[in-house]
């Protein structure tokens, strides 16, 4: 089966670090684009960062961009987000998702990532 597991979430103090990780399996994971995304409550799911195949390219959303770092290991199929300086405003689950072109290939099931004092 195509998966992606993801891990790593937990509560953190503002200005605190957290770094995700996303293992994935059952598919080509090179030839994909992954991508972090984020729901905070009562909020639509938003895109994080996207880092695609090969990883020399990165997107990242604004309110991310200078905190936040995405990258993958394709030799081991992982994704990870490294996030620092994290405010209240980061709480959210996580999820980390595989595409390739305008199809999206799997989704992780979430974690949650906590920032509160």
């Amino acid at each position: 089966q195509v998966q992606l597991v993801e891990s790593g979430g937990g509560l953190v103090q503002p200005g605190g670090s957290l770094r995700l990780s996303c293992a994935g399996s059952g598919f080509i994971f090179s030839s994909y684009t992954m991508s972090w995304y984020r729901q905070a409550p009562g909020k639509e799911r938003e895109l994080v960062a996207h880092i695609f195949s090969g990883g020399g390219t990165t997107n990242y959303a604004d309110s991310v961009k200078g905190r936040f770092t995405i990258s993958r290991d394709n030799a081991k199929k992982m994704l990870y987000l490294q996030m620092n300086s994290l405010k209240p405003e980061d709480t959210a689950v996580y999820y980390c998702r595989a595409a390739q072109r305008n199809i999206v290939r799997a989704w992780g099931q979430g974690t949650q990532v906590t920032v509160s004092s």
